[in-house]
């Protein structure tokens, strides 16, 4: 687009933007389609609330693992029915794992991170007026409201919410008759997942063409913050991989609902054979962990990327390997992509197959390593402000990389036979994975709270006592699950008590779950400090973190169109921090970062590491 017709589209932008649009409360607060608002709603539905509920189930079935068969006044308050005189049920616990896996990964770790700060900073750090569409970014948010509702419903349809683990593995999750939450349950499981994975789809799209098209003057690919590179290739691979678990999703339906035989084969209940013939239940893991793989970097990039932006801005210098941190987004995006198989090593498959898995999952671990690598770079001999969203950030390399080292053992498919379905695949996957991207997303949530909400900050000594509390309490629950899973307890087991064996874990068990209690009670501190902060934080500059990227060019407070005037340009890369020039003094006097929107000075060259 030529700078005569940016020009136009801006003015007429600013003109609406200035004269036409007076909101009532529906428009601003409900069916907005201002993508910080959306932002916001994303935020508010996906991990406050749908991540308390996630939280309290994995509570309630971590005390059945430390106290087993025991009484509690919680379990009858809660689950009522389902625990008869107090004692959680066999099946409850069952459906207990399995929501809480659907609910943290799909609910609170895609839609949750993604919806709130992909809406939030791509039109932000770009500098576009808004999304490219905002009434398809509204369907999208909506979409996803009604996925949340459904799913929440399936909790109290009579026979239990799906029960089959979060992978709804056939033929539990075909056949109806199956077991109590193979009922009403699962069918609302899966029209919910449909549901989310439209309003996933409809999302991503939008990203990839806000990015690709609505770019300010001057913000060349290579001018971009490592965020909306995160947020871009994990739209990507969404648009990719997410269709593929829908089509899963459809011929589970038609095997429960319409008599087909995709998923299952040969079934025998209480002797008598059913009619099904000719399907294959390894053809419904290879459909599910092909999306499933690409999820896990669907979760974990949107925090890679913000990761990166608060740890440059918070070491004041520039983030280390710029253009290999790009190319490590790509070359995670396209791997990701070839390594499902490794989640499939003990389902009969053909060990030359599971050899070229192998491979592929071990070559996933470079760019990974490039990543962790850049970032302790980034942080030597910086000038670190150790505030809760640098805390944080730090925080995730920590558990990405110590979560990342127990995959490469799960990754092989020789050693992958002795803990394959054990407590240790559960630590693995929580620390690098779900610690990870949480540990993310709170950075995010510090960091640009005051873009959120009108300048107010958050309370940064609320946030050293979450941060702290969530670090240790958060290796106090999965650095001992690993030498459970060691020992050989398998994940999803309701008791151990039939094995004596165990019997000397129970104590490790209690351990555990008094770590996850303390975990848990420290987001209070957050929720606490992030409400209070809305309404009575204190109000920080314009640019609290002395930052160079274009969101913090914007006005604090929220107008339609995100700058009063012309958009501004882009003459540099996003992390011009602590530049000298030949005199060894900052380019500019008394500053130690440069804004995009200022131009090269005389005899200048631009950085691009």
């Amino acid at each position: 687009m030529s700078a005569t017709a940016h020009a136009h589209v801006d003015d007429h932008a600013h003109d609406d933007h200035g004269h036409h649009h007076k909101e009532t409360f529906v428009t601003k607060y409900i069916f907005s389609q201002d993508h910080k608002m959306i932002a916001k709603q994303y935020f508010i539905t996906g991990i406050l609330i749908m991540g308390f509920i996630g939280i309290a189930m994995s509570l309630l079935f971590r005390m059945q693992l430390a106290w087993p068969g025991e009484s509690s006044i919680f379990f009858e308050a809660l689950l009522g029915k389902w625990a008869p005189e107090g004692v959680m049920d066999a099946d409850v616990y069952l459906a207990l794992v399995t929501m809480h896996g659907t609910i943290m990964v799909f609910f609170v770790l895609t839609a949750g991170l993604s919806g709130t700060f992909s809406n939030l900073l791509i039109p932000l750090q770009i500098g576009a007026r808004d999304m490219a569409s905002g009434f398809l970014n509204m369907i999208s948010y909506w979409m996803f409201f009604v996925s949340c509702v459904i799913m929440v419903i399936s909790l109290f349809v009579e026979a239990g919410p799906a029960a089959a683990g979060w992978t709804i593995y056939p033929p539990l999750s075909a056949l109806p008759m199956a077991q109590p939450g193979s009922g009403m349950g699962m069918t609302l499981w899966l029209v919910s997942m449909a549901i989310f994975i439209a309003s996933s789809l409809l999302g991503s799209l939008n990203y990839i063409v806000t990015v690709l098209n609505l770019r300010t003057k001057g913000m060349t690919m290579t001018r971009l913050p490592l965020t909306i590179w995160a947020f871009l290739v994990t739209a990507v691979i969404g648009v990719i991989s997410f269709p593929v678990l829908l089509s899963a999703a459809l011929l589970l339906i038609m095997d429960r609902s319409f008599g087909t035989s995709f998923f299952l084969s040969d079934i025998f209940i209480q002797g008598e054979v059913l009619h099904y013939q000719g399907g294959s239940p390894v053809l419904f893991e290879h459909l599910f962990w092909f999306l499933g793989h690409p999820e896990v970097y669907i979760v974990i990039l949107p925090a890679m990327g913000i990761v990166s932006e608060v740890m440059a801005v918070n070491a004041r210098k520039p983030i280390f390997g710029y253009r290999a941190m790009i190319a490590s987004i790509l070359a995670i995006a396209f791997l990701s992509t070839i390594v499902w198989g490794h989640h499939m090593f003990i389902s009969g498959m053909n060990p030359f197959l599971g050899s070229v898995f192998t491979f592929t999952t071990l070559l996933i671990a470079i760019p990974s390593a490039v990543k962790a690598f850049n970032w302790i770079t980034t942080l030597w001999k910086g000038n670190l402000q150790l505030n809760p969203g640098m805390l944080f950030s730090i925080g995730m390399v920590s558990t990405f990389i110590t979560g990342g080292l127990t995959g490469i053992i799960l990754g092989d498919s020789t050693l992958d036979i002795n803990v394959h379905d054990t407590y240790f695949v559960v630590a693995h996957f929580h620390l690098v994975m779900g610690i990870s991207a949480l540990y993310g997303m709170f950075a995010g949530v510090y960091h640009w709270f005051p873009k959120m909400f009108q300048g107010r900050m958050m309370n940064k000594n609320l946030g050293y006592a979450h941060f702290w509390i969530t670090a240790i309490g958060s290796y106090g629950v999965f650095f001992p699950m690993h030498f459970v899973g060691m020992a050989g307890v398998p994940r999803r087991y309701y008791q151990n008590t039939a094995f004596p064996m165990f019997d000397e874990l129970t104590d490790v068990q209690v351990l555990m779950t008094v770590f996850a209690i303390i975990t848990a009670m420290a987001q209070l501190f957050f929720v606490f400090n992030f409400v209070r902060s809305i309404f009575y934080g204190k109000r920080g500059p314009q640019n609290p973190w002395k930052s160079t990227t274009l969101e913090w060019t914007t006005p604090t407070e929220h107008i339609h169109g995100n700058w009063p005037g012309a958009i501004p340009e882009v003459h540099r890369w996003a992390y011009d921090y602590s530049k000298v020039d030949e005199n060894n003094e900052y380019i500019i006097a008394g500053q130690d970062y440069v804004p995009q929107t200022l131009p090269l000075f005389d005899g200048e060259e631009e950085l691009q590491h």
